[in-house]
Order: C-alpha cells, then sequence, then structure tokens
C-alpha cells in the first residue's frame, strides 16, 4: 500500500486551506515546527500544511479532498506519542491534521456514568469535567496535560490505572469516526451492552489514525473516590515487590489503584535534577514501590488499608521500610517521583528505551536477563526499568554510560532492542504494550505477529483505506 505522495502545488495547497480558513492553515516554517518532531526527538517530518479543522465538517471535507486527490494524511493530537505515530515523513508530501481545536465537552452525564466529548479535548480537562460531576475518567498519564482523547484513544493508552481499570479502550463506549473517503460514521452511543454483529469501535481504538480520524467519543465514568492512600516502601528485588503485589491484591481487591516499580537509580536522578523532590525514606534501597488505595468508603478506610498492606508485608519478609503520605501534598510529592522518572532521563544523555510486557510474575526474571545482556553488550551502561509491574508492563529503559558519547550510544539502539526483545519473546511478552507501533516499531511487527495476523491487518486497512492516505507508512 505504499504510495508515492503527490507534488503538493499551490493549487492544491489552497484548496485544502479554504476548508479550514487561512488562520488555521499553517504554512509558515516556525507556526509548523512544534508539529514536525516527537517527544523523544527521534523522529522529525516536514510538510507544507498543518491544517486546525474546527468542526466534524471540515475534518470530513479534508479527508474527501484527500481521497479525491491521493494526499497523505497525518492526524495529530497532542503530539505527546511516543513512537512516532503522530509524525509526518520526511519527504514534505503529508498533511498534518491537527485535531486540538475539536475541544468541546458536550455533555456529562452522572446518571448515565458517560461523558461526550470531542477529540481535541486535554485528558486532564476531561479529569476535570468528570470530578467536577461527582465522576472518575480512570485513565491517567505523565502526559495528562497536553496529550488529547482523540490520541488516547488512537494509541489505546495506558497509564497508572491499568491494574483498577483497564486501558483506554475499556473506557470507550461510543465513537465518532470520519472514514478516508471522508464519510462520517457516528457511533457516539452510550449502551454498555450491544451485541449487534462485528464491533467497528474497537478496530478504530488503537488503530493509530491509519483506518479513520476519531473526531468525538463516548467515555464511560466511574464513582469517584471518597477516600485515597498513597504509599512509598523500600525493597530489596523484584521478586520482593511481588509478593506485595500479592498481598496487596488480596487485602484491597478492586481498591488497589495503582502499584509502580521503581529503581534506585531512578530516585537518584530524580532527586538530582527535579527541585524540591527527595527520597521519602529513611535510608536508600534497590528497588521502591509506590502504591495507592481508592476507596468509595472514605479517607480513613484508604488508610487503614494501606496499613493493612503495608503490616503484611513486613511481617512477611517483602518490605524493609516505607511511609504513608499523610497529607494531599505528600501524596502529591510521591507521584511525583514516579511521574517524573521519563523526563529526567534526558538530563543524564541518551536513553534507549522499551514499553515491554511479560506475564507478570516473570517480572523479575526478565529484570535480572535484561539487565545481565545490556551490561555485558554495553559496559557501564545504566539500566533503567521502572512501571506498572501490577499488570507486567515495564519501561525497559537503558541510560548512557556517564563517560560516553550520546551519539555513539544511540547508534547501538537497534542491537540492544535486539537483546532485549530477545529475551521478552522467551518468556512470552510484547514488545508494546503501551505505546503502540507507530515508526518506532513498525518494522518489529512481522517478529512478534504471524503471517496471517500481518496478512489480516493488512486486509482490515485495505478496507477502510484503500488508496492508503491515512498516516501510511505507521503500524504497517
Amino acid at each position: 500500500m505504499d504510495m508515492k505522495p503527490p507534488q503538493l502545488d499551490a493549487d492544491l495547497t489552497e484548496r485544502f486551506a479554504a476548508i479550514v480558513g487561512a488562520g488555521q492553515a499553517l504554512s509558515d516554517s516556525a507556526s509548523i515546527a512544534p508539529f514536525l518532531v516527537e517527544p523523544r526527538d527521534k523522529f522529525h517530518g516536514a510538510t507544507p500544511l498543518v491544517l486546525r479543522p474546527g468542526s466534524v465538517d471540515e475534518v470530513a471535507s479534508i479527508l474527501k479532498l484527500a481521497s479525491e486527490t491521493g494526499t497523505p494524511i497525518v492526524p495529530q493530537g497532542g503530539n505527546t506519542g511516543l513512537v512516532g505515530g503522530q509524525v509526518p515523513d520526511a519527504a514534505g508530501g503529508q498533511i498534518v491534521l491537527s485535531l486540538s481545536r475539536l475541544n468541546r465537552i458536550h455533555s456529562v452525564e452522572p446518571r448515565e456514568n458517560a461523558m461526550t466529548l470531542e477529540a481535541g479535548v486535554v485528558l486532564a480537562d476531561a479529569q476535570a469535567a468528570a470530578a467536577a460531576a461527582d465522576r472518575l475518567f480512570p485513565v491517567s498519564l505523565a502526559s495528562e496535560g497536553s496529550c488529547q482523547i482523540g490520541g488516547i484513544l488512537s494509541t489505546n493508552a495506558g497509564g497508572t490505572s491499568v491494574l483498577a481499570y483497564g486501558n483506554t479502550r475499556e473506557q470507550v463506549l461510543g465513537i465518532e469516526v470520519v472514514m478516508a473517503s471522508g464519510e462520517v460514521w457516528n457511533g457516539l452511543r452510550k449502551l454498555r451492552k450491544d451485541n449487534t454483529g462485528y464491533d467497528l469501535r474497537d478496530l478504530f481504538v488503537g488503530a493509530e489514525g491509519t483506518l479513520g480520524v476519531i473526531t468525538a467519543a463516548v467515555l464511560r465514568l466511574v464513582s469517584k473516590p471518597r477516600g485515597q492512600s498513597v504509599a512509598i516502601v523500600g525493597l530489596a528485588t523484584p521478586a520482593a515487590a511481588l509478593g506485595l503485589l500479592e498481598i496487596a491484591v488480596r487485602v484491597a481487591g478492586g481498591s488497589l489503584t495503582a502499584f509502580e516499580l521503581m529503581p534506585r537509580i531512578g530516585i537518584e536522578v530524580v532527586t538530582r535534577h527535579v527541585p524540591g523532590s527527595r527520597d521519602p525514606l529513611t535510608s536508600p534501597h534497590p528497588w521502591y514501590v509506590l502504591f495507592e488505595i481508592s476507596s468509595l468508603r472514605s479517607e480513613a478506610d484508604a488508610e487503614t488499608t494501606v496499613e493493612t498492606v503495608f503490616g503484611e508485608a513486613v511481617a512477611g519478609g517483602f518490605v524493609d521500610d516505607g511511609v504513608q503520605a499523610r497529607s494531599l501534598q505528600q501524596a502529591q510529592e510521591f507521584w511525583r517521583l514516579r511521574h517524573a522518572l521519563s523526563e529526567v532521563q534526558k538530563v543524564e544523555g541518551g536513553s534507549i528505551k522499551h514499553d515491554v510486557a511479560v506475564p507478570r510474575a516473570l517480572v523479575p526474571e526478565f529484570i535480572e536477563r535484561a539487565n545481565a545482556a545490556v551490561t555485558a553488550f554495553v559496559p557501564g551502561c545504566r539500566p533503567f526499568p521502572f512501571g506498572h509491574l501490577g499488570d507486567g508492563n515495564i519501561h525497559y529503559n537503558v541510560s548512557q554510560p556517564v563517560d560516553m558519547n550520546r551519539t555513539e550510544f544511540l547508534d547501538q539502539w537497534d542491537d540492544v532492542n535486539a537483546l532485549v526483545y530477545e529475551i521478552v519473546g522467551e518468556l512470552g511478552g510484547t514488545i508494546s504494550a503501551e505505546h503502540g507501533i507507530g515508526r518506532l516499531k513498525r518494522d518489529l511487527l512481522a517478529e512478534v505477529k504471524s503471517p496471517l495476523e500481518i496478512d489480516l491487518m493488512r486486509r482490515v486497512k485495505a478496507v477502510f483505506d484503500p488508496d492508503g492516505i491515512l498516516n501510511p507508512g505507521k503500524i504497517l
């Protein structure tokens, strides 16, 4: 389905610009620059035009014209994706379609536990709208202040609340999608049960804009917790963290809403580079776990549950030390340690990153084997594994040796990937747990999917986007 992009001459560019109006069609280099590079600075693109439609009708008109003229379109939300799925290629023949102006929240319905909103709504604003109605939208990401609903749906984002509530896919009741042809599918339904044939909704969630452009959604809300309590504990090994997890699941059940594993190097780097941060424990530990209990009863109930989990974990020999947040500010400080882990690695130089998952009982084996493999291959490198132990998703990052050139280290990206992914495969895991495929992992997909799976995906793509204009070069 590879296609040569058309020459975007002045006439065609003007036809696209006329759909959104001159003020919303960006073409000067300064205005379009933020749309052409992703957060990790790994992929850089080029485009003659960034279109910022203000309605679904404008999106439909853009795609209709794109289909008629064979013009590739790259949908983009908040541009926080980590696999390059939102960035155009460097050839300069792809138009960026920014959904940021589709930012209206149409309704929040507490009795239905549902919220209807447009794709450009920022996640933090959606969370705030749910909270104002005494409800919770249970997706939480480090980028929630800038990522957008359309983006998190298109990538099926994960985050720190997956353990209790599931991925973004589980929060979606209905969607509105503009097809490559410009046709609009209005699937904005609030039904919890609808067993009428193929679930088209789930085809578009996680498709990274390659099958259609999500323009609106109906999201599931849940009851807002009446109390939350957060603790950080120090442990000797990831195996000990698994022992703590088993106790927390047994004691807390569904009220365990986060369980995050952090290495000592992570705490050191955050406290070194984030003003006001500190290790909350009295002495350093090889590993840390942040866990959160959310009670539908009361703050006291949440606090008591944390204390029970901690007490049993100490008695079982899994936990060496710990501290429970005694104020909202202290809880936020604990979470800042976790949320800052990705960002601070940039200050330490080059970082080779992996978003993998293995069965959670095998996480300790994975970390041990991966650490041994990468340090043998790049002596002095600093393994930096952290993440969502509760669902087996580890962000296995590797920071450069202190005395190595950044470029020299990053040139070994593919070789380090191969070492890590081989171990992941042997343990029955996946090379992408929550970030998606995009451009970064596109060429690896055939190594983890069967030929039949790849063929079926290509057939689906051909049905929904026969001319290959939607986010070409991503996933497949």
